[in-house]
């Protein structure tokens, strides 16, 4: 099965630690991708949202995958895993932020394989196409 890749980078007029909050919440990335999520497992840090927390999405009614996040580096990076449920195996999401004069800088990328054969480019627009148009509509409010 071929492995798909996303890589998505996006320009913030926003300081980095308001940006790497907002895309870090569970709950509030939710909102920014329209989709529902919701952490359903603190994490046991300092930040509800960091490694070992859970975060529950569900795309359709009845059906939902869970991810864990695995690295957790304040204002820098966030990694993931799809822990639980999906069409996909081999998932991992990297989030990785960097300002320079005030403005953040996110490159986010997704590697995954689809389960089902031939179902990868297909899995990749409906992951890719929320994710660029949420990151846009986000970056826009801050303009």
């Amino acid at each position: 099965m071929a492995k798909q890749q996303i890589v998505i980078t996006q320009s913030f007029n926003a300081p980095i630690d308001t940006v790497f909050a907002a895309l870090t919440d569970h709950n509030n990335f939710g909102k920014v991708v329209k989709a529902t999520i919701r952490r359903i497992k603190d994490s046991d840090g300092k930040n509800v949202n960091g490694v070992g927390s859970i975060r529950r999405i569900t795309p359709l009614p009845f059906s939902h995958f869970e991810e864990t996040v695995v690295t957790f580096e304040t204002n820098q990076l966030m990694e993931y895993v799809v822990s639980k449920g999906s069409p996909i195996k081999n998932h991992k999401g990297r989030m990785e932020f960097t300002e320079e004069n005030g403005k953040t800088q996110l490159r986010y990328t997704i590697d995954f394989e689809p389960k089902i054969p031939f179902l990868g480019k297909l899995l990749k627009g409906l992951i890719e196409g929320p994710l660029v148009k949420g990151l846009k509509s986000l970056a826009v409010s801050y303009s």
